[in-house]
């Protein structure tokens, strides 16, 4: 019996690597989505800092709670001490596309080995501009339209900006200065008429698209495909959800901060109705309510992936990574491990994230129509960690918790195959390096 699993194991595996392994290297050779696999990999102190910054200010704790450990932390995270952290958070998560728009410019910019200062200063610079973050009545920029959403249009922004100043400097179009003017002179003279054309070329896109749509380049994602996540809460419309979910998250953005603003009215307002009608002793209605399909979604298989990196892999990037990236995804603060791994561009775990986010949701919903658990009734903090987050949202059912462990061992075996796949061409990777 265990040869028979042993050998398709080994099949799968073997399908991977003559399958997906050239997918995943023609990924990794096209220089704008390496350019962008190379940004990411730039976030990973950003997010660990603020990770445990938003973890310290945020407590899993519940209204009306008496434990004395937990309302001694949320005493410190209403304090000075968590007055302190918000910003480190703020302006760290809370500002990534910032720093994304200037890794992918960097790293685009020396594959054309054009001057790297420059190109990333003009990228930020035309980003910041076409945000729409600057508030002309208060004299300040929200920093919200840095935030992760906006990832993809950053990302945008920084190719458009340095493919323009790669045209100009191919076609000699420039400003040229004497050969006796030191290079770290000339260089900003020469990134003027490619950065006045990026500026004037993104002004005009981004009105048009205002006109158009009514939001800005930097929303645009937003525009495109909200009206494809209007949802009615049924079961095929929440599998299409994760699905848009991990598709986004494969290219960096944030998908729970993408579809949130048409989910959260579903789900808040099932969320209500269903506390209402446990209270009242009737049929609880909504099984796509709260975070049930993070609880049992996303959240379940990033941990997983967490598990298979510090029991399963071998290679010393994710062996080192798990040891600074676990404690945050116990408390469904992912990016550490969304970036370092990376998932992002990362083919051999874009199948199985796309697997698990349906099939845990699916098995949850199942489960809860035939009565075998309770439907989220119950709004927890969100960093509170998954299998408790069952518990306390379905109103203390232990049976949540069995069966987050259930579908989290389910993620486990779908997910292994492809993460030791995955491990492999890393420690090939790094033996090549070494030698």
């Amino acid at each position: 019996m265990s040869e028979a699993k042993v050998s398709f194991m080994d099949k799968l595996q073997d399908w991977m690597m003559e399958k997906v392994l050239p997918v995943a290297n023609t990924l990794s050779n096209q220089r704008h989505l390496a350019s962008v696999r190379d940004a990411m990999t730039l976030l990973i102190p950003l997010t660990i800092v603020g990770g445990f910054a938003v973890l310290l200010v945020q407590p899993p704790i519940t209204e009306g709670s008496t434990n004395g450990f937990l309302l001694a932390w949320q005493a410190m995270a209403t304090g000075p001490i968590g007055a302190a952290l918000w910003p480190v958070y703020f302006l760290t998560m809370g500002c990534l596309s910032i720093y994304v728009c200037a890794g992918v410019a960097h790293f685009l910019a020396k594959r054309y080995e054009l001057n790297t200062i420059t190109s990333v200063i003009s990228a930020l610079a035309v980003f910041i501009i076409i945000s729409g973050a600057f508030d002309m009545a208060a004299g300040s920029l929200n920093y919200s339209y840095f935030g992760a959403s906006y990832m993809f249009g950053a990302i945008l922004v920084a190719i458009i900006s340095v493919e323009v100043t790669n045209f100009f400097m191919k076609r000699d179009i420039k400003i040229k200065m004497p050969d006796s003017v030191p290079p770290n002179v000339t260089a900003p003279f020469e990134a003027l008429i490619p950065f006045g054309a990026t500026v004037i070329g993104m002004l005009v896109i981004d009105g048009l698209i205002k006109n158009v749509t009514g939001a800005g380049f930097t929303s645009l994602v937003f525009t495109i495909f909200q009206p494809l996540m209007r949802a009615t809460g049924s079961i095929p419309s929440v599998l299409l959800i994760n699905f848009i979910i991990t598709f986004f998250w494969f290219f960096g953005i944030h998908g729970d901060n993408m579809v949130a603003p048409v989910t959260n009215p579903i789900t808040t307002a099932a969320l209500a109705v269903n506390a209402e009608a446990y209270a009242s002793g009737g049929t609880v209605p909504y099984v796509y309510a709260g975070a049930a399909a993070t609880v049992f979604g996303q959240w379940c298989f990033f941990f997983c992936l967490q598990i298979l990196m510090m029991f399963f892999c071998k290679s010393s990037r994710l062996k080192n990574l798990v040891k600074v990236s676990i404690v945050p995804s116990m408390f469904n603060i992912n990016e550490p491990g969304v970036f370092g791994i990376p998932t992002v561009l990362n083919v051999f775990l874009f199948i199985p994230g796309a697997i698990c986010s349906m099939l845990n949701f699916l098995i949850y919903a199942l489960a809860a129509n035939a009565g075998l658990v309770r439907k989220f009734m119950v709004a927890a903090p969100w960093t509170t960690p998954g299998p408790l987050n069952a518990f306390l949202a379905t109103g203390f059912d232990f049976r949540a918790i069995i069966l987050w462990l259930i579908i989290f061992a389910l993620d486990i075996a779908i997910t292994l195959p492809f993460m030791r796949s995955y491990d492999k061409q890393l420690l090939a990777e790094e033996t090549a390096e070494a030698d």
